[in-house]
C-alpha cells in the first residue's frame, strides 16, 4: 500500500520536482518530510474473505515501507516512469539483468562501470549469458551487434572514458532487434538526460552516487517505462532480498532535494576545470563532452541538457597519474564519485580496466570554490611530472 502522497503539480520543471514529489500528503501539523519507518512486518488489515488480506502491508521486504516508496516516487517522476529502489546499484543493475533468460544474449560496452564488467564476465564464464562488448561510440556496429540480443545495455556518458553514445539511434535499433534497452543513467542524472523519453525500457541510477550525493549510503534505482516491467523488477528484489535499508532511503531522498543545487556547482566547476586542464602542459589529453573539441560533444548537446560533473584526464604514465593523487591537499584521492567533495582516481589500476589509458584519472568534481580546486591540480601536476613538457596529442 503507498503512502498518502501528494503530488506536485502537472508541467513543473525538473529542479521542482525533485524537491517537490513523494512529499506526505497535506495534514495539518503533518511533517513535510516522510520518517524513516523502522519496520520488517506490520499489523495485518481485515480479512476481506478468508485467506486474503484487504490493502495492507505484512513484510517490508516484498510489500516495501513508506520511506522508500517515498523515494521511488520522487525519482519516478522526474525520471518519468515506474521506480524500485534496491539497497545499491549493483543490485539494480543485477535485476535488469536478471530479466535475461538463461541461454541469452547481452550487447553491452567496452568502456562501463567495472562491476557491470565483472558481473558479464562472472556469468560468461558461468554459461550463463552470451555476452557482446561493443564500441556504444560506433552506432553501425552497435546496430549490428544487437540483431538477435535480449538486453541492449547503453552508459552514456560512460565511466570512466567519458564515451558518448547516440541514444536515440541506439534505443531505436534496441526496440527494432526486439531487445530490452536498458540505460545507466548515472553519470548524467535525471536532470541532464531523460532515456526513457528517448526509447529506454529501463533506466538504473547508483544513487550512492549524484542522487545521494554526500558518500555516505549505499543505493541503486531502477525507472521501468511500463508498470509491468518496474512489477518485474520489484519481484526480483523479493525474491532476492536487495531491498533498501530505511536509513538509506530516507538519505537518498534528502540527497535528491539538492541534487539540483549540488550539480549545478558541480558541472560549472567541472567544465572549468576541463577548460583549464586542456590547456595544461603535463595533460595529453582531457575527457569531457563540455568540451567543443571532444569527440561527444555534439551527441552530448543533441541529448542533454548539461555535460555533467566528471571528466576524466590523462598524464604521462601510470606513476606520474599516482604521483599526482598523492600530492593533492584538497582534492580527495578516493573511489566513487558524485558528492559534494571532489574525489580523484586512477581506474586503471582496477581488474578489468586493462583498455584504460595507464596514465587516465577519473575527476568526480564537487561543490568546492573553483580557485581552490584548480590550485590543487595544478601544483600537484607541476610536483608530479618527471619533465616540465609533455607532447600534446590529439583530442579527437
Amino acid at each position: 500500500m503507498a503512502p498518502d502522497q501528494s503530488a506536485p503539480p502537472a508541467g513543473l520543471h525538473p529542479e521542482t520536482v525533485v524537491i517537490s514529489a513523494g512529499r506526505p500528503g497535506l495534514a495539518a501539523g503533518g511533517p513535510l518530510n516522510v520518517p524513516v519507518v523502522l519496520a520488517s512486518n506490520f499489523q495485518a488489515g481485515a480479512m476481506a474473505a478468508p485467506g486474503t488480506e484487504q490493502d495492507s502491508r505484512a513484510y517490508s521486504r516484498t510489500d516495501a515501507t513508506p520511506t522508500w516508496e517515498a523515494l521511488e516516487t520522487a525519482v519516478g517522476q522526474v525520471e518519468g516512469g515506474h521506480a524500485v529502489a534496491f539497497s545499491s546499484g549493483m543490485a539494480a543493475i543485477a535485476a535488469v539483468l536478471d530479466l535475461v533468460p538463461t541461454g541469452g544474449r547481452i550487447v553491452a560496452p567496452e568502456d562501463c562501470y567495472f562491476g557491470l564488467g565483472e558481473l558479464l564476465a562472472d556469468a560468461r564464464q558461468q554459461g550463463r549469458w552470451a555476452v557482446d562488448r561493443v564500441d556504444l561510440t560506433d552506432t553501425a556496429s552497435v546496430r549490428a551487434a544487437v540483431t538477435g540480443a535480449d538486453l541492449l545495455w547503453l552508459e552514456t556518458p560512460s565511466n570512466p572514458l567519458l564515451d558518448i553514445a547516440d541514444l536515440p539511434a541506439l534505443c531505436a535499433a534496441g526496440r527494432h532487434a526486439g531487445a530490452l534497452v536498458g540505460v545507466d543513467n548515472t553519470f548524467a542524472t535525471p536532470l541532464l538526460q531523460q532515456p526513457l523519453a528517448l526509447g529506454a525500457d529501463v533506466v538504473v541510477h547508483s544513487a550512492t552516487k549524484f542522487i545521494g550525493g554526500h558518500s555516505d549510503l549505499l543505493s541503486g534505482l531502477t525507472i521501468a517505462r511500463e508498470q509491468a516491467l518496474a512489477q518485474r523488477l520489484r519481484h526480483r528484489r523479493g525474491l532476492t532480498g536487495a531491498t533498501p535499508g530505511a536509513l538509506e532511503a530516507f538519505l537518498a531522498l534528502r540527497g535528491l532535494r539538492t541534487l539540483a543545487l549540488r550539480l549545478d556547482r558541480g558541472q560549472r566547476n567541472a567544465g572549468e576545470l576541463a577548460r583549464r586542464l586542456d590547456e595544461h602542459p603535463a595533460v595529453s589529453r582531457v575527457r569531457y563532452p563540455g568540451l567543443p573539441s571532444d569527440p561527444g560533444h555534439r551527441t552530448a548537446a543533441a541529448q542533454m541538457t548539461g555535460f555533467g560533473a566528471v571528466l576524466a584526464f590523462e598524464v604521462a604514465d601510470a606513476p606520474t597519474a599516482d604521483r599526482l593523487c598523492d600530492a593533492l591537499a584538497v582534492i580527495v584521492h578516493a573511489t566513487s564519485l558524485g558528492g559534494v567533495e571532489t574525489t580523484i582516481e586512477r581506474r586503471s589500476k582496477l581488474a578489468g580496466q586493462r583498455h584504460l589509458p595507464p596514465g587516465l584519472l577519473r575527476l568526480s568534481v564537487g561543490c568546492e570554490h573553483i580557485n581552490d580546486l584548480w590550485n590543487d591540480l595544478d601544483s600537484a601536476l607541476h610536483a608530479s611530472g618527471k619533465r616540465p613538457d609533455y607532447q600534446r596529442r590529439s583530442a579527437g
